[in-house]
C-alpha cells in the first residue's frame, strides 16, 4: 500500500472550471415505492460541451448526507463528469447494525444501495441520453463504498461502470479482477476486515491502487476535512482519472 505525505497548500492548484451549477432532484423507484433525493453538479457553458460528460455518482457514508462531498465533486466536474450524489439513507429506514457479524448484519443495507444505485443509472440514462452513459465511475465513502464494492461483485455485467474509487470501505471485500479499475484512499485510523483489501501480489494483478492517507482519519473524509486532507484526496483521484 503506497503512502503519501500531506502536499503542500500550493502543490495542487486544485479544480479548474468556469462555474459549477448544483441542482436537486427526487426520484422515485416505483418497484420499491423508495424516493432517491439527488444533487447534481455539472459545468455551466454557453454551449454544448466537445465530448459526452461521462458520469460519476457519489455514495456517502452511514448518516451522511449526499451534499456532504463538494469538494469532490467539483473535482470530478473538472475532469468532464457530471455528478449525481444519492441521498441513501431516508427517515425511517432501519439503523444498520453497530455489534455482531458486521458482514452479514449490513448486507441487506448494501443490496438496498446497490438496487437504487441501479435505479438511478438506468432512471437517468433515459432522461439524460445526451451524457456518456459507457464510461461511468462510482465513489463511495465508508458504508457508501462498501455498496459500490457490492455492486461490482454481483453485477459484472454493468461494464459501463468503468472505475471506482472507495474511501476507506472496511467491510465488503474488493473485487479481485482487471475491470472496473480500482482506487482506494485508506485513513490513519481505521483497519479494514480480513479479506477486504487486495494482498499487494493481487494488487499488482489486477491494477488495484490502495493509498494510506497518515494524516487523514475515517471521519474526516467529507467536506469537513481540512484544506490540506482535501487537497490530498483530490490530488490522488485527479491522477487516478488522469492516468492512460
Amino acid at each position: 500500500m503506497r503512502s503519501v505525505s500531506p502536499p503542500a497548500l500550493s502543490s495542487f492548484a486544485g479544480p479548474v472550471v468556469a462555474q459549477i451549477v448544483t441542482d436537486s432532484l427526487q426520484l422515485v423507484d416505483p418497484t420499491r415505492q423508495r424516493r432517491i433525493p439527488l444533487v447534481r453538479y455539472f459545468p455551466q457553458s454557453g454551449r454544448a460541451p466537445a465530448h459526452k460528460l461521462k458520469v460519476a455518482l457519489l455514495n456517502h457514508a452511514y448518516h451522511g448526507k449526499n451534499t456532504d462531498y463538494k469538494f469532490l465533486a467539483d473535482n470530478l466536474v473538472s475532469h468532464g463528469y457530471y455528478v449525481i450524489s444519492i441521498q441513501h439513507e431516508l427517515p425511517g429506514d432501519e439503523p444498520i447494525a453497530m455489534t455482531g457479524n458486521l458482514y452479514q448484519a449490513r448486507y441487506p443495507n448494501w443490496e438496498r444501495g446497490v438496487q437504487t444505485i441501479r435505479f438511478v443509472l438506468q432512471e437517468l440514462a433515459q432522461r439524460q441520453p445526451q451524457l456518456d452513459w459507457q464510461h461511468v465511475l462510482l465513489m463511495g465513502h465508508s458504508n457508501g463504498g462498501d455498496m459500490v464494492m457490492l455492486l461490482a461483485k454481483e453485477h459484472p455485467e454493468l461494464r459501463q461502470v468503468q472505475q471506482l474509487i472507495s474511501f476507506d470501505n472496511r467491510r465488503m471485500p474488493f473485487p479481485r479482477r482487471p475491470y472496473p479499475q480500482v482506487l482506494s484512499l485508506r485513513s490513519s485510523d481505521q483497519l479494514a476486515d480480513a479479506g477486504v483489501l487486495p494482498t499487494p501480489a493481487e494488487q499488482t494483478q489486477f491494477g488495484i491502487e490502495l493509498i494510506q492517507l497518515p494524516t487523514t482519519i475515517h471521519n474526516d473524509m467529507w467536506d469537513g476535512a481540512t484544506e490540506a486532507q482535501k487537497q490530498q484526496m483530490n490530488e490522488a483521484v485527479s491522477h487516478f482519472l488522469e492516468k492512460k
